[in-house]
């Protein structure tokens, strides 16, 4: 009710009808800008006072009516009220005071056409104003739950990536357990170190390169452990792209694959190199193998590579290209691009 650019622009509209009134004034200008003020004043409290009050109101009455009449109402009596107490002790009523009466009517009906057209003009703003703040209520609500469901998909999408990996970790280590290879205590303190590194980063929202790399480098050890002589591996990755955020478990989807269809069905196995490069606002990871290829095996990628393009996709929108290709004379590449963003960014 009492805002201060509502007052500011009653006070400014007030002063300037004051100095409109005063072209035909024959008093003192200060005088005159006073009671205008005050006019405007008692206008703006009886506009916002019927906005509050009462708190109900019968249905036949809507409030911007009761609003509108209460402001057309109380200049008069404001104006008459002025008067009365601007008039000197033993001094004729101003009504007995042609010019005073002269200048009571003309700031009485000059308020009473004025006032109601600018209540109402600032009734339509206000109608305006709601409906602009309830449109951008909206949508923020919807933005809000649009986030929440993409939250959601994400986290299944991951849950669905995590036993993936665990069970195809697990089976590796009870075949060795099962064929009495002397590695596989040594195979299966990896796994503990390497499941340590990922379990905690599976119900996290984004991850950095940085740690990816870490987990592809235990995961291609326990690799290489369990088939020494048929794995080799190389890690490439620009320093500024260590602190790069991408989703949990991006490059070792990349890398799981490259083992289990490329070097697993390969008498003479092969070799994967991990690139991650910088390229401006850009990040290019590429991981490719020397196996058998995607052709040979008889096989495709499986649900690992398509539900990465899924999660890429939530976390960098369109904004995401992803590539597989057949190297020669055998093999295969897998390439991502996504935008360069820092974890905190």
């Amino acid at each position: 009710m009492l805002g201060w650019r509502r007052l500011r622009f009653t006070l400014g509209f007030s002063l300037a009808a004051g100095l409109l009134v005063s072209l035909g004034w024959t008093s003192g200008m200060a005088g005159l800008l006073a009671r205008t003020a005050a006019i405007g004043l008692v206008a703006m409290l009886a506009f916002g006072g019927f906005e509050q009050w009462p708190a109900r109101l019968p249905r036949w009455l809507a409030r911007w009516v009761l609003q509108v009449a209460a402001v057309a109402a109380v200049i008069p009596v404001t104006v008459f009220a002025i008067y009365i107490l601007s008039t000197a002790q033993g001094a004729p009523a101003f009504w007995d005071d042609k010019e005073r009466m002269s200048g009571f009517l003309t700031l009485a009906v000059l308020g009473v056409l004025l006032g109601p057209w600018l209540a109402l003009g600032a009734l339509v703003r206000q109608k305006d104003a709601l409906a602009r703040h309830q449109a951008l209520v909206f949508d923020l609500e919807r933005s809000e739950l649009e986030r929440q469901a993409l939250d959601a998909r994400l986290h299944l999408l991951q849950a669905q990536v995590a036993p993936h990996f665990l069970f195809n970790t697990l089976a590796n280590v009870q075949a060795l357990v099962d064929a009495g290879s002397p590695q596989a205590a040594a195979v299966l303190r990896s796994l503990v170190a390497y499941l340590r590194a990922a379990v905690p980063r599976l119900d996290a929202p984004a991850t950095t390169l940085g740690q990816e790399l870490e987990l592809v480098q235990a995961y291609l050890q326990l690799m290489h452990m369990r088939m020494p002589d048929r794995l080799q591996f190389a890690l490439h990755a620009d320093a500024s792209t260590q602190s790069l955020c991408c989703p949990p478990l991006t490059l070792i989807t990349l890398v799981e694959n490259a083992v289990r269809h490329g070097i697993d069905p390969g008498e003479d196995g092969g070799r994967i190199d991990v690139t991650v490069q910088r390229h401006g606002d850009r990040c290019l990871v590429r991981v490719s193998d020397t196996g058998v290829g995607l052709a040979t095996s008889g096989s495709g990628p499986g649900t690992g590579l398509a539900t990465l393009r899924e999660r890429l996709r939530l976390a960098f929108g369109a904004d995401v290209c992803v590539t597989l290709s057949w190297q020669q004379p055998q093999g295969a590449c897998a390439e991502l691009e996504f935008p360069a963003r820092t974890l905190h960014a």
